[in-house]
Order: structure tokens, then C-alpha cells, then sequence
């Protein structure tokens, strides 16, 4: 990650809610594409020495995307994001959580909400992101799972994705 880019992480204990900012040395429609588009996900989107490999994505209010995070044992872990509204190249609002191989939800983990905004600046493009959960428990539980370092992992992928080749 270049250092000068914005790179934020918070925790909101007192409303459940985690807060991602993070900054892009790419123009606005290349980093929606990486966040919009499963063949350009699947690059970046899961933390190095794991991979992220789609089932099936429907990318429009509605749709969802099936994926696993497979480790390097071969383990997989599957997840759903279910889209609820789209505003192309302004924002998503999306639910996430763990799953089978079919796309059932587990119930055991916890689900929460992805507001994802993106702002095209000079020469970066920002990526806002909050994350609410139902309660405390659930927000913890995804700190402990260790949501933190694997994403802030997978961002430094999206950074390597977007340099220009």
C-alpha cells in the first residue's frame, strides 16, 4: 500500500459498526469494476495465501454473489453477499455472511450489513465502507475471526490489481 493513500479502520463498539475508509491511486470506474465484477474480485478479494473463487454472481439490486475463500490446504470456507440496492459507481448496500456450498445462510455466525460508497478525488478514488451488526456479539465475533487483518490484506491485493501494467 503507498503510504500517502488513506487507509482507515475503525471500531464502533457502541453501535456496532466497523468503518472502512480507503483511498485508490485509480480512477473511479477501474476500482468499481474490481469491487463489481467477479472476475476481478476473484484476484483480489481473498488474503494472500488464500484465494477467493465465485459460484455464481448477479451483480444488480436483488442479485447476489456465492464465493469461497479457499486456503492453501485446500480448505474452503463459502460466503453470500446479497444485494439489496445498486447506484452505479456511487454505492452499494449489500447483507453478507458465512454459508454452505448452496448459498444457506449459517445461522451460527454472524451476518451484517455492508454500506459500500465510492468518491472519485483528483487522482484517487475513496472507498467508504460500514459495517453494522445486529449486536455486539456479532461485531466481536468477526473481530476475533479476524475480519481486521484479512481485509486490510485483501485491500493491499486491490492495490497491486489496480497498478497500472
Amino acid at each position: 500500500m503507498k503510504s500517502s493513500l488513506l487507509m482507515k479502520f475503525d471500531v464502533d463498539k457502541e453501535n456496532n459498526t466497523i468503518n472502512v475508509g480507503r483511498e485508490f491511486a485509480a480512477p473511479l470506474a477501474k476500482v468499481w469494476a474490481a469491487w463489481t465484477q467477479s472476475e476481478l474480485l476473484d484476484q483480489w478479494w481473498a488474503p494472500k495465501p488464500w484465494k477467493a473463487k465465485t459460484k455464481t454472481m448477479d451483480f444488480r439490486d436483488g442479485g447476489y454473489w456465492l464465493y469461497a475463500m479457499i486456503g492453501p490446504q485446500g480448505e474452503q470456507h463459502w460466503a453470500r453477499t446479497d444485494y439489496q440496492s445498486i447506484t452505479t459507481l456511487k454505492g452499494y448496500l449489500a447483507i453478507d455472511g458465512f454459508c454452505d456450498e448452496q448459498g444457506v445462510i449459517n445461522q451460527e455466525l454472524p451476518q451484517n450489513k455492508w454500506q459500500t460508497n465510492f468518491t472519485q478525488n483528483t487522482d484517487t478514488t475513496l472507498v467508504d465502507i460500514q459495517l453494522s451488526f445486529d449486536t455486539l456479539a456479532d461485531l466481536e465475533k468477526i473481530i476475533e475471526m479476524g475480519f481486521k487483518d484479512g481485509f486490510i490484506a485483501a485491500l493491499e491485493n486491490l492495490d497491486e490489481l489496480l497498478e497500472p501494467k
